[in-house]
């Protein structure tokens, strides 16, 4: 099992999925609890839902999951969202709040050190490397980080997610144009809610990769899985409901594509 995955394209579109692995070594496993065993919290067939939506993007996936390190926290530990309920670089908690170890096999300081330069510092180096590649072929490199969560989880937001929340922190890790471009195609969504910048604004890699002022953009799209999968154990995928989706997806992608080919974007 390699930790992480590159699929080069020759395009200027990277797709990072830093959520999608379900890889615990054998050893971190025996110390989750029987609820962190279920892996709830993964952003389940993220990778096949995007698979073969636009050619030529190249994608960049974590193959390790969430309970070992977060690949989109902050590496020092900061919170991306003071004051709110949130998850921490290595989880202590699952999204209800409820706790994912056994009782005194939580890891040390020292462990999480050891699992960021195992796992998230190789990542990010890739994905790091990936967008100067882009933007040396292009002269732009539009970063469009997937993810996906439950609808509903209290302990992280009150009511119903909607289905496509896009996150650009508030407009700084991106050009203006490119947010319209993702939240117009959401907003126009026959049967699809959206929301720009609501309870997820864009997690570490979008906030810190985004920077507009050197052609390096980014832009984080949570979606809620209720749009393509059924948000129960065991989890299943539904392509008669993401096969409704996926054109969606597809048109934001292809739109992104277009206009950083277009040179608009390039200072």
């Amino acid at each position: 099992m390699t930790t992480f995955d590159v699929i080069r394209g020759d395009g200027p579109i990277i797709l990072g999925q830093p959520h999608g692995g379900t890889f615990v070594p054998d050893d971190i496993l025996a110390r989750l609890n029987a609820n962190g065993q279920g892996l709830d919290d993964t952003d389940w067939h993220i990778n096949r839902l995007y698979d073969g939506l636009l050619d030529g993007a190249t994608v960049v996936k974590s193959n390790v999951h969430r309970y070992v390190i977060d690949a989109n926290r902050d590496p020092a530990g900061v919170s991306l969202y003071p004051g709110q309920n949130t998850t921490t670089l290595v989880p202590l908690t699952d999204f209800d709040g409820q706790a994912i170890w056994e009782a005194g096999q939580e890891p040390s300081a020292d462990e999480i050190e050891a699992r960021r330069v195992a796992y998230h510092a190789p990542y990010h180096a890739a994905l790091a490397e990936e967008i100067e590649r882009v933007k040396a072929r292009h002269g732009v490199a539009i970063l469009y980080d997937c993810h996906s969560i439950r609808s509903e989880i209290p302990f992280l937001f009150e009511g119903t997610l909607p289905v496509f929340s896009t996150g650009t922190n508030n407009g700084e890790t991106c050009d203006h144009e490119i947010e319209a471009a993702v939240s117009g195609i959401a907003a126009a969504a026959d049967d699809f809610d959206d929301v720009t910048n609501g309870r997820f604004k864009g997690g570490w890699t979008t906030r810190h990769y985004g920077r507009p002022e050197k052609n390096e953009h980014a832009i984080q799209m949570e979606l809620a899985q209720r749009a393509y999968m059924e948000e129960a154990a065991p989890w299943a995928y539904r392509a008669d409901r993401a096969e409704r989706l996926r054109p969606h997806l597809k048109t934001i992608l292809k739109n992104l594509n277009d206009l950083a080919l277009s040179g608009v974007l390039t200072r």
